[in-house]
């Protein structure tokens, strides 16, 4: 289709081009570069936004707040301590994913189950807590880090890996 030009957007191509199709003069350069704003170029950062990570801080500590004082009356809650690793947002603040662990490791399903249930009270109190134009919907997750972390201290206490740890490399000796 004539009047389009590779890599800049369609709404933007037709000032860079003649009506036969021809590149006006003095525009050939511009054809070499992306034409899009500068805050769709750069990616987003791994963690999220600034905004995302200070309201998942946020909300993380309040849930946290909420679990030690025992705010939530739930016997099954009553009977584990939790802890909030992380809480992470959606980048429309609309979604948290919150990550627990009962201290132990033990029971994790039935804590998970437990603040599945009072998810709607959680959600309630969190909104009071948190100054936000919307709370946030809550899912619960539990936290797999610690076992990750077990794994890879295992493999690093093998025999193999140790021996190789603990070996010079032959460029350490001249």
């Amino acid at each position: 289709m004539p009047g389009l030009v590779p890599g800049i957007p369609l709404r933007r191509a037709p000032c860079l081009l003649e009506r036969d199709g021809r590149v006006k003069p003095g525009h050939d350069e511009l054809l070499d570069q992306e034409i899009m704003p500068k805050h769709h170029r750069d990616p987003a950062p791994p963690g999220g936004s600034q905004r995302q990570l200070r309201v998942g801080e946020l909300i993380r500590h309040a849930l946290a707040e909420m679990l030690s004082r025992g705010d939530v009356h739930d016997p099954v809650l009553e009977k584990y301590m939790i802890t909030v690793p992380e809480v992470t947002l959606t980048a429309d603040l609309r979604l948290a994913t919150i990550y627990v662990m009962p201290l132990g490791g033990k029971g994790e399903k039935e804590v998970v189950a437990a603040l599945e249930r009072n998810k709607k009270f959680l959600r309630t109190e969190l909104a009071h807590r948190v100054n936000l134009k919307f709370a946030p919907d809550i899912r619960f997750r539990v936290d797999d880090r610690f076992d990750e972390a077990e794994r890879i201290e295992k493999i690093l206490r093998t025999p193999g890996v140790r021996r190789d740890l603990e070996a010079k490399p032959a460029d350490e000796d001249q």
